[in-house]
Protein backbone atom coordinates (compact mmCIF):
# COMPACT_ATOMS: atom_id res chain seq x y z
CA UNK A 1 0.00 0.00 0.00
CA UNK A 2 2.89 2.40 0.66
CA UNK A 3 4.25 1.57 -2.38
CA UNK A 4 1.03 2.46 -4.24
CA UNK A 5 0.44 5.17 -2.15
CA UNK A 6 3.79 6.85 -3.02
CA UNK A 7 3.07 6.36 -6.85
CA UNK A 8 -0.23 7.57 -7.08
CA UNK A 9 1.08 11.46 -5.40
CA UNK A 10 4.73 11.66 -7.34
CA UNK A 11 4.35 12.66 -11.05
CA UNK A 12 7.14 10.36 -14.08
CA UNK A 13 9.39 13.20 -15.14
CA UNK A 14 8.30 13.49 -19.19
CA UNK A 15 11.33 11.36 -20.77
CA UNK A 16 13.96 14.18 -22.17
CA UNK A 17 14.24 14.70 -26.18
CA UNK A 18 17.16 13.42 -27.66
CA UNK A 19 19.24 15.23 -30.35
CA UNK A 20 21.68 14.08 -32.97
CA UNK A 21 23.13 16.24 -35.14
CA UNK A 22 25.45 15.02 -38.28
CA UNK A 23 26.06 15.67 -41.74
CA UNK A 24 24.68 13.78 -44.90
CA UNK A 25 25.80 14.10 -48.54
CA UNK A 26 22.89 14.07 -50.48
CA UNK A 27 23.43 14.17 -54.63
CA UNK A 28 26.43 15.34 -53.99
CA UNK A 29 25.57 18.17 -51.37
CA UNK A 30 26.63 18.08 -47.45
CA UNK A 31 23.00 18.70 -45.70
CA UNK A 32 23.04 19.37 -42.10
CA UNK A 33 21.17 16.55 -40.39
CA UNK A 34 19.22 16.80 -36.78
CA UNK A 35 17.93 13.63 -35.54
CA UNK A 36 15.60 13.81 -32.48
CA UNK A 37 14.07 10.85 -30.56
CA UNK A 38 10.86 12.71 -29.09
CA UNK A 39 8.54 10.80 -26.37
CA UNK A 40 5.54 11.64 -27.67
CA UNK A 41 6.04 11.12 -31.46
CA UNK A 42 3.95 8.48 -32.71
CA UNK A 43 5.71 8.49 -36.78
CA UNK A 44 8.73 9.68 -38.08
CA UNK A 45 8.91 12.90 -39.60
CA UNK A 46 10.82 15.24 -41.99
CA UNK A 47 11.16 18.50 -42.44
CA UNK A 48 13.64 21.30 -43.50
CA UNK A 49 15.09 23.71 -41.32
CA UNK A 50 15.01 27.59 -42.97
CA UNK A 51 16.94 28.47 -40.16
CA UNK A 52 20.34 26.44 -39.93
CA UNK A 53 19.15 25.32 -44.16
CA UNK A 54 19.54 21.73 -43.05
CA UNK A 55 16.56 19.29 -42.23
CA UNK A 56 14.96 17.85 -39.49
CA UNK A 57 14.39 14.15 -39.05
CA UNK A 58 11.68 13.23 -35.72
CA UNK A 59 11.92 9.80 -34.74
CA UNK A 60 9.21 7.83 -31.67
CA UNK A 61 11.41 7.06 -29.11
CA UNK A 62 12.23 3.69 -29.59
CA UNK A 63 12.73 3.63 -33.85
CA UNK A 64 16.68 3.81 -34.49
CA UNK A 65 18.22 6.37 -36.29
CA UNK A 66 19.11 4.52 -38.83
CA UNK A 67 15.51 4.00 -39.92
CA UNK A 68 15.30 8.53 -40.03
CA UNK A 69 18.26 8.38 -41.86
CA UNK A 70 17.21 5.66 -44.60
CA UNK A 71 13.77 7.99 -44.58
CA UNK A 72 16.18 10.92 -45.33
CA UNK A 73 17.97 9.07 -48.25
CA UNK A 74 14.53 8.15 -49.63
CA UNK A 75 13.21 11.50 -49.61
CA UNK A 76 16.80 12.89 -50.87
CA UNK A 77 15.17 14.61 -54.28
CA UNK A 78 12.51 16.01 -52.23
CA UNK A 79 14.55 17.35 -49.49
CA UNK A 80 17.20 18.96 -51.66
CA UNK A 81 14.25 20.77 -53.55
CA UNK A 82 12.73 22.41 -50.90
CA UNK A 83 16.52 24.02 -49.49
CA UNK A 84 16.87 25.23 -53.07
CA UNK A 85 13.93 26.73 -52.67
CA UNK A 86 14.68 28.48 -49.39
CA UNK A 87 14.50 32.61 -49.71
CA UNK A 88 18.25 33.84 -49.40
CA UNK A 89 19.70 34.84 -45.79
CA UNK A 90 18.86 38.42 -44.81
CA UNK A 91 21.48 39.40 -43.05
CA UNK A 92 20.90 42.18 -39.79
CA UNK A 93 23.92 44.32 -40.78
CA UNK A 94 23.74 47.90 -41.75
CA UNK A 95 21.89 48.55 -44.88
CA UNK A 96 19.72 45.86 -44.07
CA UNK A 97 15.99 46.21 -44.78
CA UNK A 98 13.52 44.90 -41.58
CA UNK A 99 10.19 44.79 -42.73
CA UNK A 100 8.65 45.83 -39.39
CA UNK A 101 4.71 44.82 -38.74
CA UNK A 102 4.22 45.94 -42.79
CA UNK A 103 6.81 48.83 -42.84
CA UNK A 104 10.02 48.74 -44.85
CA UNK A 105 12.80 49.99 -42.28
CA UNK A 106 16.79 50.43 -43.48
CA UNK A 107 19.47 49.35 -40.58
CA UNK A 108 21.34 52.42 -39.64
CA UNK A 109 24.72 51.78 -37.75
CA UNK A 110 25.82 54.93 -35.82
CA UNK A 111 28.36 53.79 -33.48
CA UNK A 112 28.39 57.22 -31.63
CA UNK A 113 24.77 56.81 -31.22
CA UNK A 114 23.16 57.19 -27.79
CA UNK A 115 21.14 53.86 -26.33
CA UNK A 116 20.98 50.59 -28.21
CA UNK A 117 18.42 50.71 -31.31
CA UNK A 118 16.06 53.44 -31.69
CA UNK A 119 13.34 54.16 -34.48
CA UNK A 120 13.69 57.58 -37.01
CA UNK A 121 11.26 57.84 -39.34
CA UNK A 122 11.84 54.76 -41.87
CA UNK A 123 15.14 54.27 -40.25
CA UNK A 124 16.30 51.84 -37.61
CA UNK A 125 19.48 53.67 -35.59
CA UNK A 126 22.01 51.14 -33.97
CA UNK A 127 24.55 52.26 -31.79
CA UNK A 128 27.66 50.51 -29.94
CA UNK A 129 30.32 48.22 -31.79
CA UNK A 130 29.29 46.62 -35.48
CA UNK A 131 29.69 43.19 -34.37
CA UNK A 132 26.94 43.61 -31.69
CA UNK A 133 24.81 45.19 -34.28
CA UNK A 134 22.86 41.70 -34.84
CA UNK A 135 22.31 40.51 -31.55
CA UNK A 136 21.82 44.65 -30.47
CA UNK A 137 18.91 44.71 -33.31
CA UNK A 138 17.68 40.96 -32.79
CA UNK A 139 16.79 41.98 -28.82
CA UNK A 140 15.26 45.48 -29.82
CA UNK A 141 12.61 43.01 -32.33
CA UNK A 142 12.10 40.72 -29.69
CA UNK A 143 10.57 43.50 -27.05
CA UNK A 144 8.86 45.19 -29.79
CA UNK A 145 7.36 41.53 -30.67
CA UNK A 146 6.37 41.18 -27.37
CA UNK A 147 4.45 45.01 -26.70
CA UNK A 148 2.82 44.36 -30.00
CA UNK A 149 1.81 40.99 -29.30
CA UNK A 150 0.63 41.56 -25.92
CA UNK A 151 -0.78 44.41 -26.23
CA UNK A 152 -3.43 42.37 -29.28
CA UNK A 153 -4.12 39.89 -27.25
CA UNK A 154 -4.94 41.86 -23.89
CA UNK A 155 -7.91 43.33 -26.23
CA UNK A 156 -9.00 39.87 -27.94
CA UNK A 157 -9.05 38.58 -24.55
CA UNK A 158 -10.84 41.30 -22.96
CA UNK A 159 -13.25 40.77 -25.50
CA UNK A 160 -14.00 37.16 -25.04
CA UNK A 161 -13.76 37.79 -21.10
CA UNK A 162 -11.57 35.52 -20.83
CA UNK A 163 -8.37 35.71 -18.13
CA UNK A 164 -5.18 35.86 -20.17
CA UNK A 165 -1.65 34.58 -18.52
CA UNK A 166 1.58 36.10 -19.21
CA UNK A 167 2.84 36.43 -22.85
CA UNK A 168 6.24 35.25 -24.13
CA UNK A 169 8.28 35.55 -27.45
CA UNK A 170 10.58 33.01 -28.50
CA UNK A 171 12.52 31.81 -31.32
CA UNK A 172 10.13 28.47 -32.76
CA UNK A 173 10.76 26.85 -35.89
CA UNK A 174 7.43 24.62 -35.81
CA UNK A 175 4.58 26.93 -34.51
CA UNK A 176 4.04 30.45 -34.65
CA UNK A 177 2.16 30.54 -31.51
CA UNK A 178 0.59 28.91 -28.34
CA UNK A 179 -1.31 28.53 -25.41
CA UNK A 180 -1.18 26.53 -22.13
CA UNK A 181 -2.95 25.02 -20.44
CA UNK A 182 -3.10 27.96 -17.54
CA UNK A 183 -3.63 30.46 -20.03
CA UNK A 184 -0.11 31.86 -20.79
CA UNK A 185 0.56 32.64 -24.57
CA UNK A 186 3.81 32.03 -26.26
CA UNK A 187 4.69 33.36 -29.96
CA UNK A 188 6.94 33.49 -32.34
CA UNK A 189 9.30 36.80 -32.14
CA UNK A 190 9.90 36.79 -36.39
CA UNK A 191 6.00 37.29 -36.54
CA UNK A 192 6.91 40.75 -35.66
CA UNK A 193 8.28 41.02 -39.40
CA UNK A 194 5.07 40.30 -41.14
CA UNK A 195 2.21 42.29 -41.75
CA UNK A 196 -0.15 43.11 -39.29
CA UNK A 197 -3.32 40.93 -40.86
CA UNK A 198 -0.68 38.12 -40.08
CA UNK A 199 -0.07 39.12 -36.76
CA UNK A 200 -3.43 39.88 -35.92
CA UNK A 201 -4.59 36.22 -36.71
CA UNK A 202 -1.79 34.63 -35.16
CA UNK A 203 -2.64 36.36 -32.30
CA UNK A 204 -6.63 35.79 -32.39
CA UNK A 205 -5.90 32.12 -33.30
CA UNK A 206 -4.24 31.52 -29.72
CA UNK A 207 -6.22 33.70 -28.07
CA UNK A 208 -9.02 31.74 -28.77
CA UNK A 209 -7.66 29.11 -27.18
CA UNK A 210 -8.83 30.42 -24.26
CA UNK A 211 -11.99 29.82 -24.80
CA UNK A 212 -11.75 26.85 -27.18
CA UNK A 213 -9.45 23.96 -26.49
CA UNK A 214 -9.86 22.33 -29.72
CA UNK A 215 -9.80 23.35 -33.49
CA UNK A 216 -13.63 22.52 -33.40
CA UNK A 217 -16.38 24.58 -35.68
CA UNK A 218 -16.55 26.60 -32.60
CA UNK A 219 -13.09 27.11 -32.17
CA UNK A 220 -13.22 28.55 -36.03
CA UNK A 221 -16.11 31.10 -35.09
CA UNK A 222 -14.73 32.42 -32.02
CA UNK A 223 -11.42 32.81 -34.01
CA UNK A 224 -13.41 34.75 -37.15
CA UNK A 225 -15.31 37.30 -34.10
CA UNK A 226 -11.79 38.19 -33.22
CA UNK A 227 -9.94 38.40 -36.95
CA UNK A 228 -10.67 39.45 -40.42
CA UNK A 229 -8.90 37.93 -42.63
CA UNK A 230 -7.55 34.81 -41.08
CA UNK A 231 -7.94 32.75 -44.60
CA UNK A 232 -5.78 35.32 -46.26
CA UNK A 233 -2.98 35.61 -43.68
CA UNK A 234 -2.70 31.79 -43.49
CA UNK A 235 -1.80 31.73 -47.10
CA UNK A 236 0.93 34.23 -46.09
CA UNK A 237 2.58 32.54 -43.76
CA UNK A 238 2.15 29.24 -46.23
CA UNK A 239 3.69 31.62 -48.70
CA UNK A 240 6.46 33.39 -47.04
CA UNK A 241 6.98 31.89 -43.46
CA UNK A 242 10.11 30.38 -44.02
CA UNK A 243 11.34 34.16 -45.24
CA UNK A 244 11.09 35.12 -41.81
CA UNK A 245 13.22 32.30 -40.37
CA UNK A 246 15.91 33.85 -42.71
CA UNK A 247 16.32 37.29 -40.86
CA UNK A 248 19.55 37.36 -38.54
Amino acid sequence: MAGLSFFRAGRRKPRPIREERTVVELDGREVPLCIRHHPRARRMTLRIDPVGGGAVVTLPASTPADEGMAMVRRKAGWLIGRLEALPPRSVLADGAIVPLLGAELTVRHRSEARGVVRREGNALIVAGRPEHLARRLTDWLKAEARREFAARARVKAEALGCPMGRVTVRDTRTRWGSCSANGNLSFCWRLVLAPPFVVDYVVAHEVAHLAVRDHSPRFWKTVATLTGEAERARAWLNSHGEALHRFG
